[in-house]
């Protein structure tokens, strides 16, 4: 095995953080003086009295309420365990809300995730979606959740534009949601949450140009009618169209959706109803690696494009669903809800490989039709009771997803050349090379999975509630079906169901500190044998599925929640199965196995709120170590897994600028560490950093509210690898400006 020199890792900076953190926990029974000031989920001053703010949980269906400076919530959505506070959970999670979007002018999920040092985000195999990284792990598109439903949601790219909060949570989560559609999600989820209309109404259109003339419109309207305001209606319209900071690449996207709710004594109904369309011309991909490769080259000038100019993608999603939650009595509430989605892609791709560290490379064409339609429903009963001393908090559930894909391709035969620094204007492939045997206009169906499972637990309640366990289980059965390309002949079939737990620990010895610790475990859909390797020998046992894999979290940390700031601070081991290969056989043919282990093992801090008036900070840091076992022959053994940082750490501020009404200034710094491309541990990316910054500026013109706002990403215009995920190459955005204005009318 070779030699390999330990990536840097900041350690005095982290242990520095760490103090502080800790510092605050001790200090923390007889905390400073609270500022007599919360902000508003839009950032107005409410005066308070002296409450304390997690006396009680978020009422049924509410939203957790926002730390002041109004970026960061104090809870969100934990799938059957409901809406939740930050501090009663043996979980480590955030929340982010609609008005750090529009701070930040984040287009995108994955703008809006680029807040947390847990998470990092890499494009796809070779497309243009947003693949995350959380704790190490990928999370796909398919995998994030809508209003705690899976399967629902566009699984390229996903538009704030409709969004009110964007909630992270971290580890593995089956218990929580249940199995994810696609079997990603293992290191952490997301579950967004939509638009809803306020009591007071809502009149705001909002525009924005980027220095490459790239221009957005956007209007949000929100009104509450009725007796007691109990109807309500959330409309947004949004497109932007033009060109990229990345040369020769534009962008369209445009949205619709619309958000009506009735909250009524004891009944609450909502339902959401979206279609987004996204169309990519000349998009820039991920940068797949030539076996001869001794090294990573550097990556190109932060907007170079390497893809031709003929490369496309379109992305059409329509979507929506209906919940409904009934209170039975002051202690019981039942809900249900349902949604569905229909998807289709189309698209003309390249794939570019690089050959050697001069940036010599290869480019292949493709054309790839995709729809999916998928439907999902869930069902469940939460409850409060006391039995002597002990209460109980009981949460029963059920969840069911179909989904049902159809796929096509037309991949070209043969490559031309070109190099990473200086592109070619490479011609088009004809189309006709190698075929799916389906018509790209009318996909066949090429796999349909089933999940359906039932949770049940309880959070019991000791000493008035300072020391909490959770413990409960969730059985899954799962049930996937492939078919042939073309025959759609069915290759694949089976039905498997697996119980997986989750029990969970809070002590809070002061009222602003939470110790906490879990053990939770992940599901995925386990691999099906491919026909060949990666060689073209044929695989012996292709066709054979192999049973879910199972993952396993244990994590403890400690929490604190100052009034108008917080932190948390936890370390955690998740142990995953790894991916299978073919192992080749003395005959030439090949078996598949799938076999080994990958762990993971790192330190979490997060950083947020305002600690003092004006001053907003969101920030972080995070550790990792990961290892893998049992590779084939056990050559690998031991080594890092492929797209792991050795660390990120973000730090953010926003600040009101003194003796300035209205302004405030922000800024945010990127660092992620570096990471391996390859099983053997022979290419590495290097450590990175980024930086961003921004301006507002708030005031008022015949009594309407208007903000100006200005945002530069990637301020130095560095050029990096963003990320190794999946042992290929993503390139990190450019600089970008951005100017905004918005009113409300």
């Amino acid at each position: 095995m070779p030699t390999r020199t330990p990536f840097a890792v900041p350690f005095r900076p982290t242990l520095l953080a760490l103090c502080c953190s800790l510092s605050l926990a001790a200090h923390a029974a007889t905390p400073a003086t609270p500022q007599d000031a919360n902000h508003s989920q839009d950032g107005n001053t409410l005066e308070l009295g002296a409450t304390n703010i997690n006396a009680d949980a978020p009422s049924p269906g509410a939203l957790p309420p926002v730390y002041a400076g109004g970026q960061v919530a104090r809870g969100g959505q934990l799938g059957v365990l409901g809406n939740q506070d930050i501090m009663d959970v043996p979980f480590s999670m955030s929340s982010y809300t609609e008005k750090l979007i529009r701070d930040q002018q984040a287009e995108t999920v994955g703008d809006v995730l680029l807040n947390d040092s847990s998470v990092r985000q890499a494009s796809g195999f070779a497309n243009q979606s947003q693949a995350f990284v959380i704790r190490g792990l990928p999370l796909n598109g398919d995998d994030i959740s809508f209003n705690g439903l899976y399967g629902i949601l566009p699984r390229q790219l996903m538009s704030t534009d409709a969004l009110e909060r964007v909630e992270v949570f971290k580890g593995p989560n089956a218990f929580i949601n249940g199995v994810t559609p696609s079997g990603s999600g293992i290191g952490g989820g997301v579950n967004l949450q939509p638009k809803r209309a306020d009591d007071v109404p809502l009149r705001r259109f909002s525009t924005d140009i980027s220095n490459d003339g790239r221009i957005g419109e956007h209007l949000d309207i929100g009104q509450r009618f009725g007796e007691d305001n109990r109807f309500g209606a959330r409309v947004n319209i949004s497109q932007r169209e033009g060109d990229t900071g990345v040369d020769d690449e534009s962008q369209r996207s445009k949205l619709f959706s619309v958000g009506l709710d009735y909250r009524g004594d004891a009944l609450r109904l909502s339902g959401d109803f979206v279609y987004q369309k996204q169309q990519v011309n000349g998009g820039r991909n991920s940068v797949f690696l030539g076996p001869g490769l001794t090294s990573i080259p550097n990556a190109p000038s932060a907007d170079t494009n390497y893809a031709p100019k003929w490369d496309s993608t379109s992305l059409e999603d329509t979507f929506g669903m209906l919940r409904g939650e009934y209170d039975l009595n002051d202690n019981w509430t039942a809900y249900v809800a349902g949604g569905a989605k229909h998807t289709r892609e189309i698209g003309r791709y390249s794939s570019l490989t690089v050959i050697d560290a001069q940036g010599n490379a290869t480019v292949s064409g493709s054309n790839i039709a995709h729809q999916e339609d998928n439907t999902s429903l869930m069902a469940g009963l939460n409850g409060k009771f006391q039995t002597g001393t002990v209460s109980h908090k009981l949460n029963l559930g059920l969840t069911g997803t179909w989904t049902q894909a159809r796929n096509a391709f037309d991949f070209a035969s043969g490559t031309q050349a070109t190099n990473l620094y200086n592109p070619v204007d490479v011609t088009a492939p004809a189309k006709g090379g190698f075929t799916s045997g389906s018509d790209l206009n009318d996909p066949g169906i090429t796999a349909k999975t089933f999940a359906r499972s039932a949770a049940v637990s309880d959070t019991l309640g000791f000493m008035d509630d300072r020391l909490l366990f959770t413990a409960g289980l969730r059985r899954q059965e799962l049930v996937v079906q492939g078919y042939e390309y073309g025959t759609g002949s069915r290759n694949a079939n089976y039905a498997k169901g697996i119980t997986t737990p989750v029990y969970g620990l809070v002590f809070k010895p002061w009222d602003h500190v939470s110790f906490y610790a879990n053990h939770i475990e992940g599901l995925a859909s386990g691999p099906t044998a491919p026909e060949t390797a990666a060689n073209n020998a044929r695989v012996t046992n292709n066709g054979q599925t192999f049973a879910p894999a199972r993952s396993k979290q244990t994590e403890a940390g400690v929490k604190v929640d100052m009034g108008t700031y917080g932190a948390t601070l936890g370390v955690y081991r998740i142990e995953q199965p790894t991916q299978g290969y073919s192992q080749l056989n003395s005959d030439g043919t090949a078996t598949y196995v799938f076999q080994g282990d990958q762990v993971n093992k790192g330190v979490e801090l997060n950083v947020f709120g305002e600690p003092v008036p004006g001053l907003r900070l969101l920030g972080g840091a995070t550790l990792i170590n990961t290892e893998v076992s049992g590779t084939a022959n056990g050559t690998n053994d031991g080594n890092r897994a492929i797209g792991v940082p050795s660390f990120q750490l973000n730090a953010g501020v926003d600040w009101d600028v003194p003796g300035l009404q209205g302004v405030s200034v922000n800024g945010r710094m990127l660092r992620t560490g570096g990471q391996y491309a390859d099983a053997a541990n022979n290419l590495s990316l290097p450590t990175w950093n980024r930086f961003d910054v921004g301006a507002r500026y708030n005031f008022k013109v015949d009594q309407r509210d208007v903000t100006l706002g200005a945002t530069v990403e990637n301020v130095a215009n560095t050029k990096y690898w963003e990320s190794a995920l999946g042992g290929y190459l993503t390139q990190g955005d450019p600089r970008v400006a951005k100017l905004s204005a918005t009113v409300d009318f």
